[in-house]
C-alpha cells in the first residue's frame, strides 16, 4: 500500500487535497476548478483563494526572472530588443505553468487550516 501524499505532492499533481485521486481541473489547460471532486465529492466551489496564488507567483517569478535578466544583460550584453523578445514569453509560460499547482496548493492549505469552511 502506498504512503499518504503530502499537500505539495497533491498540488503538483493537481489532485484533490482531500483524497488525492480526483482531478481539480476539468481539462489540462483550464485554470478554474471543477465544481466537485469526481472521487470523494469535495465541493470546490467554496474555495476562495482570491489573489493569493497570483501574488505568490509575482514574488516567485520576480525573484527568478529579474536576476536571470540581469545575468543575461551583464554576461552577454545583448541589444534591448532581445530582452523585449525574450522575457515576456518566458514570464508568460512560467506563469501559466505554475498557476495551476499554486492554486491547488492554496486549496490544500485552506483544507488543512480552515476545514470547516470547505466541507
Amino acid at each position: 500500500m502506498s504512503e499518504e501524499q503530502t499537500p505539495i505532492q497533491k498540488a503538483l499533481a493537481t489532485r484533490c487535497p482531500r483524497c488525492g485521486i480526483g482531478d481539480l481541473y476539468p481539462s489540462k489547460f483550464s485554470l478554474t476548478f471543477k465544481k466537485a471532486c469526481d472521487s470523494c465529492g469535495m465541493d470546490f466551489s467554496k474555495n476562495d483563494s482570491a489573489d493569493g496564488p497570483a501574488v505568490f507567483l509575482i514574488f516567485l517569478l520576480g525573484f527568478t526572472i529579474v536576476p536571470a535578466a540581469l545575468f543575461v544583460e551583464f554576461k552577454f550584453e545583448p541589444p534591448v530588443w532581445v530582452h523585449f523578445l525574450l522575457w515576456p514569453p518566458v514570464v508568460f509560460v512560467m506563469t501559466v505553468s505554475f498557476l495551476r499547482p499554486v492554486k491547488a496548493y492554496v486549496l490544500s492549505l485552506q483544507l488543512k487550516h480552515r476545514t470547516e469552511d470547505l466541507q
